[in-house]
């Protein structure tokens, strides 16, 4: 098998492993919080959005720092860093003993935290370019599925062993992903010699100066903001539709929905993007994501909302695959991570922020005013990709893909 295809598969196996692992105790933390002895409703909320957002702020400080590391040292061991340092901050986790000490060991996480990017950054820099979107998207593809099955391993851990256990599996399961890499992935890596001495802020300026990178950020920050702001409150939002029926249950299926027709068009729709270009994927998927977004405002049945949460997961599945595979095409040389450092900062803040505005928008416009005004963002966002991503998007897919055909022209044919 070439060495991208083995990484890809490889890597595909390890971020559902970590998806998985990080996603079994998140939709629990309340629970969690009561276990430490926080019994306040109030003071429970409070801690809760308070620890969830811990993380993304400090992985939104470290993510260009931690680019820059990968661009001289390798993604490769990026994802090593990443892995064994998650595996023994969430191992302590499981030994915390109130909240500030479950915040300080989320902060710190947050810090090593990046496998999942840095398996981006290697698979998109280490894969030909003809077959970025294709990688992009089965690699997305582990991942969402270690989302899936994650809470559903941890709500049935949980209740054999006890929260804490979770800590030590998690931890577990990522220090295994962390020596499956180690030991199976191989990457093509040669250090290139840096003109001058740089720091985050001249890096950025550098990035940036390629269009449409830095318009492709605010496009990735709006994604984030727009479905972070409502998925927290899809709960509470399923109860009112489900008033006298198992809430949970139908609360569980509705995230899980999207979750399925995500993992189903990802690959599919990184194909298109390697034949029809990014861009034009980006542009449909994004139309497609602030359309859907409207009627969930309106809907009178749970059974419509499910309906149209899978047919969004379709069109998000196109999303964030072809805006990775579009970074990669202008990322400068020898800059790649870092550009990608910079758009997980942006994703990062988008996760952070979207629930913190989200629930003041709730309590101002209701949540199904919050459907109404993540369909705006999500219109400026293709407004953004109409205007200011596809004019050089679409000049730049047109050069690589003459330029793939004039060197099929020229390799000679065999005899």
């Amino acid at each position: 098998m070439q060495n991208w295809k083995r990484n890809l598969w490889i890597l595909v196996v390890c971020q559902f492993i970590v998806a998985s692992a990080m996603t079994m105790i998140i939709p629990f933390l309340p629970l969690y919080l009561k276990d430490l002895g926080v019994e306040n409703e109030a003071s429970i909320h409070v801690w809760t959005g308070v620890i969830f957002g811990a993380n993304f702020l400090t992985a939104f400080l470290f993510s260009p720092f931690w680019g820059r590391m990968a661009d001289k040292h390798g993604r490769k061991l990026m994802i090593l860093r990443s892995g064994f340092g998650m595996a023994i901050v969430i191992g302590l986790t499981g030994f915390a003993t109130g909240p500030v000490a479950l915040l300080m060991l989320r902060l710190l996480n947050g810090v090593v935290s990046g496998f999942i990017p840095a398996s981006i950054g290697l698979v998109s820099t280490n894969t030909p370019k003809e077959k970025v979107g294709y990688a992009l998207g089965i690699l997305q593809s582990g991942a969402v599925a270690g989302g899936i099955i994650g809470p559903l391993l941890g709500g049935l851990m949980a209740e054999v062993f006890g929260f804490q256990t979770i800590f030590f599996v998690t931890g577990a399961s990522i220090l295994l992903a962390a020596l499956v890499v180690l030991f199976f992935v191989h990457e093509r890596f040669v250090p290139k010699k840096e003109p001058q001495k740089s720091n985050s802020l001249i890096d950025f300026k550098i990035v940036t100066k390629k269009q449409p990178v830095l318009s492709l950020y605010i496009v990735i920050f709006f994604i984030q903001f727009a479905v972070m702001g409502v998925n927290p409150l899809l709960s509470l939002y399923v109860g009112e539709l489900t008033p006298h029926q198992n809430t949970a249950f139908f609360a569980g299926l509705t995230v899980a929905v999207l979750g399925f027709s995500n993992m189903m068009s990802s690959a599919f729709l990184g194909r298109v993007s390697d034949k029809k270009g990014a861009h034009n994927v980006l542009f449909c998927a994004m139309i497609g994501v602030a359309i859907l977004s409207i009627p969930q405002a309106f809907v009178t049945d749970i059974w419509m909302l499910i309906g149209l949460r899978f047919l969004l997961g379709i069109c998000v599945g196109g999303l964030l695959p072809a805006a990775n595979m579009l970074i990669r095409l202008h990322s400068p040389v020898g800059m790649e991570s870092r550009t990608y450092g910079f758009s997980n900062s942006f994703m990062y803040l988008g996760n952070m922020l979207g629930p913190i505005l989200g629930g003041w928008l709730a309590t101002t416009f209701t949540i199904r005013g919050l459907f109404i005004i993540s369909a705006i963002i999500l219109f400026i966002n293709v407004w953004i990709v109409k205007f200011k991503v596809m004019p050089s998007a679409k000049k730049t897919f047109i050069e690589e893909k003459k330029l793939r055909m004039k060197k099929r022209s020229e390799s000679p044919s065999p005899s």
